[in-house]
């Protein structure tokens, strides 16, 4: 049974446990070792700078552009309402190279350009994913994984571990919007606890 959402920013509904989920992450690159999708605008970017990126891979990446991605599949989550996955090789992304660095975005890097320029939006955002319409977290992805995920005794939430990425995809207003309704959901909450002890005490 489909989740319901009751706020929405931007046309996107918003799960709130973005808001509590406790999460950490020691990156070294294992979120990629799963490969990715990318919107089918976003394959056809990074095909398009393939001349680029070929001399930044190193020995364990595949220079065979037509080992790069998966067959196209249609998804409505993705703008273009078509997917296309990356593949893997030696047993992680294709884009991924032996130190567990992006070459995508380090080519971005190096040509002193934003980071994400060329980065497919659901690199960006994970742990956060869209789904079925929903801002949320990825869940089936971080299961999976040993150092990017769930820790009860983080000091941080998915929330605030994200904000940069948070206010890339949103923009500053509807990252305000996002924060303002942040607050209003741990309020309430709050409300609740304190309503169930008063209901205890009587």
């Amino acid at each position: 049974m489909a989740k319901i959402f009751t706020k929405e920013i931007k046309g996107l509904k918003i799960d709130p446990i973005i808001f509590t989920l406790k999460f950490s992450c020691r990156c070294n690159g294992e979120c990629c070792y799963y490969g990715v999708y990318t919107d089918l605008n976003e394959s056809k970017l990074i095909l398009s700078i393939k001349d680029k990126l070929i001399p930044l891979m190193d020995e364990s990446q595949t220079t065979d552009v037509s080992k790069w991605f998966e067959a196209p599949e249609k998804d409505e989550d993705f703008e273009s309402g078509v997917a296309v996955g990356t593949e893997l090789h030696n047993s992680k992304c294709v884009f991924l190279d032996k130190e567990g660095l992006c070459t995508i975005q380090k080519l971005a890097m190096i040509n002193n350009e934003p980071k994400w320029k060329y980065k497919p939006l659901y690199c960006i955002l994970f742990p956060l994913t869209i789904y079925e319409g929903a801002m949320t977290v990825d869940d089936d992805h971080i299961e999976r994984l040993k150092t990017c995920n769930r820790f009860p005794t983080a000091s941080t939430t998915i929330f605030e571990a994200c904000t940069e990425e948070l206010k890339h995809f949103f923009g500053e207003d509807g990252y305000a919007e996002l924060d303002e309704y942040r607050k209003e959901y741990l309020a309430g909450i709050k409300d609740e606890k304190k309503s169930e002890s008063s209901k205890e005490v009587a």
